[in-house]
């Protein structure tokens, strides 16, 4: 009898954790603070493997983000069979005939769960309403998967939009010098402001969207060229040029906040993956010589450049950028083209 009244309590306790990490990975704002965190650590579990796997390949696989999903998927229907199955053994008894051992349990409790009812065995007294609670589960648990897959496919298309945006203008691998040489041969250097606000409202997007759901920083889309972080670093490059170099009124208010919130959108995310930053170390003559190039497009410079101190902000930038393009095995911005 206590037997049961422990399985009956850590049963009904794995639902609950399993419910609370479905509901919050799909539903919070600020990403799921549940207990098991399951999308999360299978992403963390799983990587190394996949990374050792496919080692001979350039970069993670378009396909480890689905097959992260699908695990994550996979998980909460077990710890859901496991947690009711623990409950249906505990009133075993309350079947007709009665469940001979928990794998029958576990197997009653997942064609509940999965609303197909397949088992020949029927539940009487309060084992009914286990049966019923288990049905119920599985198919909020399965629309709420449903929903975290299109919320999923709709922030990758969001971000994917913005990435070929920037690939019109700025090349591929995006380069921030392309696009300023670009707009200024097209004679829409009037247009640089709007397109760094639009570039900010870009990384807030993506901020929040990879901050609460970290797989999408894995989702990878042939279309969108060589990835996002290579895009995330065309428009740091871009809003210290615009800061540092270019003497234009215009456009120094929009290119710090672009740079601030494309920083806090790097560091965030690297953050988040545990990442360290990397350096991408940029020399004086570099600068010297994208002044230069800038200059002959037609953009007006300041009286006074420190390139030297450029270049250390512009390596101080680009770090976190760097070090997930790594992890990705993605190629990062260009500087020069």
């Amino acid at each position: 009898m206590t037997t049961d009244v422990f399985l009956i309590i850590g049963g009904l306790a794995l639902v609950a954790l399993t419910l609370a990490d479905v509901f919050e990975t799909v539903l919070a704002p600020g990403g799921s603070e549940a207990f098991l965190k399951v999308v999360r650590r299978t992403v963390f579990l799983v990587l190394p493997v996949w990374k050792r796997a496919t080692s001979n390949r350039r970069g993670i696989s378009g396909m480890f983000a689905p097959f992260v999903l699908l695990c994550s998927f996979v998980t909460w229907i077990c710890f859901l069979a496991l947690g009711f199955a623990a409950v249906i053994y505990a009133l075993r008894s309350e079947f007709d005939p009665p469940l001979s051992g928990f794998l029958d349990a576990v197997y009653f409790a997942g064609s509940s769960i999965v609303t197909i009812g397949m088992s020949e065995t029927d539940a009487t007294g309060a084992a009914r309403f286990a049966v019923l609670a288990a049905g119920l589960c599985g198919l909020a648990v399965i629309t709420m998967a449903i929903t975290y897959l299109l919320l999923v496919l709709n922030s990758v298309a969001k971000r994917d939009t913005g990435i070929l945006k920037l690939n019109t203008t700025a090349g591929e691998p995006p380069s921030a010098l392309t696009l300023l040489e670009r707009m200024a041969e097209l004679r829409l250097r009037t247009e640089i402001p709007r397109m760094m606000r639009n570039a900010r409202e870009w990384c807030l997007t993506v901020r929040q969207s990879h901050a609460t759901h970290p797989s999408l920083i894995y989702f990878q889309s042939t279309g969108a060229g060589v990835g996002w972080p290579a895009a995330l670093g065309a428009l740091l490059d871009l809003a210290l040029f615009a800061e540092l170099l270019i003497d234009a009124e215009e456009l120094y208010g929009p290119a710090v906040l672009l740079r601030q919130d494309a920083l806090k959108l790097a560091e965030q995310i690297a953050d988040l993956v545990g990442l360290k930053p990397v350096p991408d170390v940029c020399s004086a003559e570099l600068m010297n010589e994208v002044a230069a190039r800038i200059s002959r497009c037609g953009y007006n410079l300041k009286g006074i450049i420190d390139y030297e101190a450029t270049a250390a902000t512009r390596t101080q930038l680009q770090a976190c950028v760097t070090a997930m393009a790594q992890h990705l095995g993605k190629p990062t911005t260009t500087l020069l083209r």
